[in-house]
């Protein structure tokens, strides 16, 4: 038996159970996507390996990863934080360096960037898309500018077009955090092929996972492949001109300008059950896409709710379902809806995110409120992300439906 204090060691990183009896209809899942028999024997099948990682099924996986999304190169990771970091050093980010980035993002985002001494600059979001605004980035460069770091919030991808026309205009490296869009689309483009790097994340929660973790890099950039190759893998190359597999000896250690990469390796079994999901990826994210449309659909008249909103230029993949609390209209607070909600209706919400410089460790590297205005009205006022994965039923949807429309009602009243 797992004692209940150990079943969520990774804190809100592996479990939303609160364990305060409320009776829920429908709970927030932490598993994002749906596993049967073929995942089980690709993993069986490659526990049979003599290799157990960075072997044939990590080099498959990469490969059919690269043509799916259509770039040239893949590396798969232990998961998208280490994508980004290997990122940020083979970009040759480090002290007294600046990096744009959206506050609406989880912390690893900003994490990569001042682990290598730089300093993010936070820039505004869309209050539409919740995606970093482009109309905003331009005012927050200067000559310490090294790259601009998007995320793709929610399943729907930033306006990669006047991202891109800025980055060339001031010679600035474009990190794609992919987390929530593998198989996302901008005007045709997948995510992670338009940027320098693209970033994905395998976690639990995500529309794909490979066993809860796990993550992978895309570049169409031939220049970063040797940094990437070498930062995930402990500085490791072949020595030149070797005579004999042993002579000098079996590996180099070489730096990257300076910079000194980790294990960062994916292993066999996660990349199998990885080839399977990728296998999947359409389809799981066609489910995702018809049931945030249900939702969509059945609470478009709820006065003061807003619901999900689709760019025409972009193919949504509703990696969450967020709803946003327009206070003003609704004449309730966002966190009184959400206990109505909740206690109410068994309707379990969560928030994503806490603008990044609002948390005390940031604060102490200097970083005051009011950085981003939108950022912090979505978070603090406006959103709440609703139950969202492959799995959930037409009860639990209508369940879904019928809380939002009460709960409006009850703290209307």
């Amino acid at each position: 038996m797992v004692d209940e204090k150990e079943k969520s060691q990774g804190g809100i990183t592996s479990s939303y159970d609160t364990g305060d009896g409320v009776e829920l209809k429908v709970r927030y899942s932490f598993f994002g996507s749906i596993y049967d028999d073929e995942e089980k024997e690709a993993a069986w099948e490659a526990m049979q390996q003599d290799t157990l990682t960075m072997g044939p099924q990590v080099a498959a996986f990469q490969n059919e990863f690269a043509e799916y999304c259509g770039c040239k190169h893949a590396f798969a990771v232990s998961n998208c934080t280490t994508a980004m970091h290997v990122a940020t050093q083979a970009f040759g980010i480090g002290e007294g360096d600046e990096v744009i980035v959206t506050p609406n993002t989880f912390v690893a985002t900003s994490l990569v960037i001042v682990k290598e001494g730089a300093r993010p600059v936070y820039v505004d979001i869309d209050p539409r898309t919740y995606n970093i605004d482009p109309a905003k980035i331009e005012e927050k460069i200067t000559d310490k500018t090294k790259a601009i770091y998007v995320v793709h919030y929610g399943g729907q991808m930033c306006d990669m077009d006047p991202i891109m026309e800025i980055a060339r205009k001031y010679g600035l490296y474009v990190l794609e955090d992919c987390a929530h869009t593998p198989g996302a689309e901008y005007k045709g483009r997948k995510a992670g092929t338009i940027g320098d790097i693209g970033a994905f994340s395998f976690h639990s929660l995500k529309n794909m996972t490979t066993c809860g973790e796990g993550g992978m890099i895309t570049t169409n950039n031939d220049d970063l492949v040797d940094a990437i190759q070498k930062l995930r893998c402990m500085n490791l190359q072949d020595h030149e001109n070797q005579p004999e597999y042993w002579l000098p000896s079996h590996f180099d250690v070489v730096d990257v300008n300076g910079k000194w990469g980790c294990n960062y390796r994916m292993n066999e079994v996660q990349a199998a059950v990885g080839r399977v999901q990728l296998k999947k990826l359409d389809s799981l994210n066609a489910k995702r896409q018809e049931i945030g449309r249900y939702i969509n659909e059945g609470i478009k008249d709820v006065v003061g709710i807003t619901p999900v909103y689709e760019d025409p230029n972009c193919k949504h993949i509703y990696h969450l379902y967020t709803l946003c609390v327009e206070e003003e209209i609704l004449g309730a607070s966002r966190d009184d809806y959400m206990r109505a909600l909740y206690y109410k209706e068994g309707v379990q919400g969560i928030l994503h995110y806490q603008p990044t410089y609002d948390f005390t460790g940031f604060r102490k590297l200097g970083y005051e409120p009011g950085l981003c205005p939108n950022a912090e009205k979505f978070f603090y006022k406006r959103e709440t992300n609703l139950p969202m994965h492959p799995r959930l039923t037409k009860e639990e949807l209508d369940n879904m439906i019928k809380g939002i429309r009460n709960a409006a009602e009850r703290v209307r009243k």
